[in-house]
């Protein structure tokens, strides 16, 4: 594996119960990269995620991360799951939640050390929420909750970082800030990112990959409505229009027609 390359997927076959999931699957995602994964439900995007962090073994094929297999490559990856469980009524507080960030670097016995909370300081402040960091995470916002969930994947200080449906649970307004974030953590990390919303994501990403059991690999610039017809099955149009209240232009929907041709 070249140093170029943080993931190599050669050849990869995935199945659940006998029904194959990916199929023959190819992929390169180059260091600095920032890469949203899109395709319809059941498509194989999380399969692709828990692939590169060795939660699951292809059936076939040779999967690499940061040129190592996926579960010695595991401490240098970063990960936000698509659903974080908790339970409200615990007393975790954002440090707290940050700090399981250092669960793989810590002292196996004992409390954290000082650097791990200098890790998780510093994971804190680049998502802008130190302030917060004594709040019960609770009381938090979604979009704060999330930002505290990239600042636990930050505080193993990754090399990559690998994102499940990010934004599912955010407003428009939330989700641009949300991105706005990644694209400055960009800057040092490679992202990559499962997300249903291809239409929006793609202002801030420089490479898409289409996932529907086989894999296909676009620059943003080259997105339009064959490829996205190919991948959900219907007449889809990428637009872009304003916020009714006078905000940035940003790319929040796909225009999807039916049969009888209503937008």
């Amino acid at each position: 594996m070249g140093d170029t390359n943080v993931v190599e997927m050669a050849d990869v076959w995935f199945s659940y119960d006998g029904l194959n999931v990916l199929e023959g699957v190819g992929l390169e995602i180059r260091r600095g990269d920032f890469v949203s994964m899109v395709g319809p439900n059941g498509g194989g995007k999380t399969t692709l995620l828990k692939l590169m962090l060795g939660l699951l073994r292809p059936g076939r094929g040779r999967v690499r991360v940061l040129g190592l297999p996926p579960d010695r490559a595991r401490p240098r990856v970063g990960y936000t799951p698509q659903f974080a469980l908790f339970d409200s009524k615990f007393p975790v507080s954002v440090m707290d939640v940050v700090l399981m960030g250092r669960l793989g670097r810590a002292s196996e016995m004992g409390p954290y050390r000082n650097n791990d909370r200098r890790a998780a300081a510093d994971a804190m402040n680049e998502v802008g929420l130190y302030d917060l960091r004594r709040r019960p995470f609770a009381a938090l916002s979604g979009g704060q909750r999330q930002r505290v969930l990239i600042a636990r994947a930050l505080a193993s200080e990754p090399e990559l970082l690998l994102l499940d449906e990010p934004t599912a649970s955010l407003d428009i307004r939330v989700e641009t800030e949300f991105y706005e974030l990644l694209r400055t953590l960009n800057e040092r990390l490679t992202i990559v990112l499962a997300s249903h919303d291809v239409a929006f994501v793609s202002q801030f990403v420089r490479t898409v990959v289409c996932v529907k059991r086989k894999v296909s690999v676009h620059p943003t610039a080259e997105l339009d409505g064959t490829i996205m017809k190919d991948l959900y099955g219907l007449d889809v149009r990428m637009v872009r229009h304003d916020e009714h209240c006078g905000g940035p232009e940003v790319a929040a929907a796909t225009d999807r027609r039916g049969q009888g041709g209503q937008a």
